[in-house]
């Protein structure tokens, strides 16, 4: 099968998340951003495109380790930090999330990570408030899609500038931007215990999955068709049936239907509410 070409233009692209963050921002009445800062790709492209909106004394870059962290996390943060100007913070999360690992022993890595991921989300919004600024999402398209996030942790943000761009894309993105060479070449992961990968995790690379997922929903093509383009029918499968499962996580939780204009079916758009 030939490759499917995911190239984008990463100037016009770099000119339109700059800018969607700056209007998003400042309509909402605020000035400032806050961001959670892993020392991987995603977190790194929204810091650099938020400190080049927003001004680097403008954004407030959260570091959250766990105890079993790599230190190389931190030291790739640092190295964003660095290179953007933004104001930085560390949390120790281990202390807030140990209790509740000892009160149930037999919780397995994913019940684990959801904690870390939602106490990492508890600690940006009191940041939001303390800081003054709006939490910046750091999830790409590809995640999104698969459902490969914690709702009400990573998943949780205000504004999200990177969510239109599959993991193929960013990259791109992320070289453009000057984002160090460290971060974009080590294997992706949320780092929230030794050894994980997101890949690993998955079963497939993004390399493979988003050409598949480009298919599917930019070009609107049937699993049948998606298989007679080339892929194997058990990988086109084991996305869509993915995809399908995590739907829930893409949307605001549906409320029953009573009224002729109910919240996320009519009455859906900033119009609504007279901006």
């Amino acid at each position: 099968m030939k490759p499917i070409d995911l190239t984008i233009n990463t100037d016009l692209a770099r000119r339109i998340l700059t800018g969607f963050i700056r209007s998003e921002i400042t309509r909402m009445g605020f000035s400032r951003a806050v961001i959670g800062l892993s020392g991987g790709i995603d977190s790194a492209v929204s810091c650099f495109l938020a400190a080049e909106a927003l001004g680097g004394q403008n954004v407030l870059a959260v570091r959250m380790p766990y105890r079993t962290s790599s230190p190389d996390s931190l030291e790739d943060a640092q190295k964003v930090i660095d290179a953007t100007g933004v104001q930085s913070l560390t949390v120790e999360i281990t202390p807030m999330v140990e209790p509740l690992f000892q009160r149930f022993p037999d919780m397995d890595n994913m019940r684990r990570g959801n904690i870390m991921a939602r106490q990492r989300m508890i600690i940006l919004y009191d940041q939001s408030a303390a800081f003054g600024g709006l939490v910046v999402g750091t999830g790409n398209k590809t995640e999104i899609l698969l459902g490969y996030t914690t709702l009400y942790g990573d998943s949780a943000c205000a504004l999200n500038p990177i969510g239109d761009l599959y993991k193929t894309q960013l990259r791109q993105l992320a070289e453009a931007l000057g984002v160090p060479e460290s971060i974009r070449r080590k294997a992706p992961s949320a780092d929230l215990w030794a050894g994980q990968t997101d890949e690993g995790e998955l079963g497939y690379t993004y390399a493979e999955v988003d050409q598949l997922l480009y298919l599917l929903v930019d070009q609107r093509y049937t699993p049948q068709e998606c298989i007679e383009a080339g892929f194997d029918a058990s990988f086109v499968h084991k996305v869509v049936d993915r995809m399908r499962r995590n739907q829930f996580k893409r949307i605001l939780p549906p409320i029953a239907k009573l009224s002729n204009r109910t919240i996320g079916y009519d009455f859906l758009y900033l119009r609504d509410w007279g901006t």
